[in-house]
């Protein structure tokens, strides 16, 4: 019989466990294997940490029950009997005295273990509705099935632990980078305070007017940077464990950032602002948190792009959203680092003179998160960085 052919089973090993994708991997399993095996629904459980109880991982329904996929059986019983036995088990339908003509009523069922590395991790179950019952060939030829797929979700497992490993790592890269720099940061605007305090207070020295009002001011700026250099960790901290309170009201967002313009300008009067509004849609969002990301994006061109011109562009995309493109024409960021830019602590490295925490982009994701939006950066060597923020108008 076809089942019996061995390179089915050479299709299923060799052809399977070399696609990357686990959820391709199955279909094609299944594919190949019915070929050989008559099945009507083929569901996998995968078992928790503990190994007692199972949940669907993946289930798909090919023959008679595709059309009552919601009545028909997946086999989570039979599923449940092999995780205690830990042993092949097979169903058959109870004779009925009446005559059946609905064939979704008359499941015969296999559960085989999945075992990985000499432990449980799953069942596979393979249903089939009226009949016929399961022959030792079909069972020989699921069990290599059940043994591809065990293959399949321990190389998912290795993967995804893997991945979780390399995250680790780099949040502990940027957690240490986070200490030398915090401690770089912090102490310059303390060395200033310092230095220019002590130099005040010398008793040997008098200094005229225009001097100490000089070094006073330098003290102010350096004591304002080390205030905002605090509250952007504690800011941070917040938003991490999710304790920062919102206050949401309905407002413009359009006003918002002439708002913000108009005080950035004042400050640096030289500054080319473009700003187009398409949309004068009402959201719902807290004022002073928007106008905080608004502030980093500010703060973020002016020490990246110096001399850049800003673009900001305000459209509505559909009836229930709005975006916000946030333009300068910079160098640009290289395209590596684009996916960790808003990750705490990160910093693009390779540019000179301009340090920083790594936490204002991280901040702008987190106040945007709450306001259940996105934010997202685009950017081409030499050509500018654009930040995207969608946010809800209802």
């Amino acid at each position: 019989m076809k089942y019996t052919d061995p390179s089915i089973g050479y299709s299923l090993w060799q052809n399977t466990v070399q696609e990357e994708d686990w959820k391709v991997a199955l279909d094609f399993l299944i594919a190949t294997l019915r070929d050989a095996l008559i099945f009507d629904n083929f569901a996998i459980y995968i078992t928790d940490k503990s190994g007692g109880t199972s949940e669907i991982a993946y289930a798909r329904a090919i023959g008679r029950g595709k059309k009552a996929e919601a009545d028909a059986s997946w086999g989570e019983e039979i599923a449940n009997k092999v995780i205690y036995n830990e042993e092949i088990t097979l169903e058959v339908p109870k004779k009925s005295a009446t005559n059946i003509t609905d064939r979704v009523k008359e499941p015969y069922l296999i559960g085989l273990p999945l075992i990985a590395s000499g432990k449980l991790i799953g069942v596979l179950t393979l249903v089939r509705f009226g009949g016929p019952e399961y022959k030792p060939g079909h069972i020989d030829l699921a069990t290599l099935a059940a043994a591809v797929i065990a293959y399949i979700f321990e190389k998912r497992a290795l993967q995804e632990s893997i991945a979780e490993l390399e995250a680790a790592q780099r949040q502990m890269r940027l957690q240490d980078d986070f200490v030398a720099t915090i401690s770089h940061e912090l102490r310059t605007p303390l060395g200033f305070i310092k230095g220019y305090s002590t130099t005040l207070l010398r008793e040997d020295t008098l200094w005229d007017e225009d001097t100490r009002r000089e070094f006073l001011t330098i003290i102010d700026e350096e004591t304002d940077h080390l205030t905002e250099l605090i509250d952007n960790i504690l800011e941070s901290a917040r938003l991490e464990s999710g304790t920062v309170e919102m206050s949401f009201q309905p407002l413009r967002l359009d006003a918002l950032i002439r708002d913000m313009i108009t005080r950035v300008r004042a400050r640096y009067p030289n500054l080319e602002v473009i700003f187009r509004s398409e949309s004068s849609k009402i959201i719902q969002g807290d004022n002073t948190r928007l106008a905080q990301v608004f502030e980093n994006l500010f703060s973020n061109a002016l020490k990246y792009a110096p001399q850049s011109r800003i673009e900001i562009t305000i459209k509505a995309i559909n009836s229930s959203s709005i975006q916000v493109v946030f333009a300068d024409n910079g160098d640009g960021i290289p395209a590596e680092h684009l996916p960790y830019i808003f990750d705490r602590f990160y910093r693009v490295p390779d540019h000179p003179g301009k340090t920083g925490t790594g936490l204002g982009l991280f901040i702008c994701k987190r106040i945007i998160d709450v306001h259940h939006g996105k934010i997202w950066a685009e950017s081409k060597k030499q050509k500018g960085t654009q930040f995207i923020i969608e946010l809800p108008t209802q």
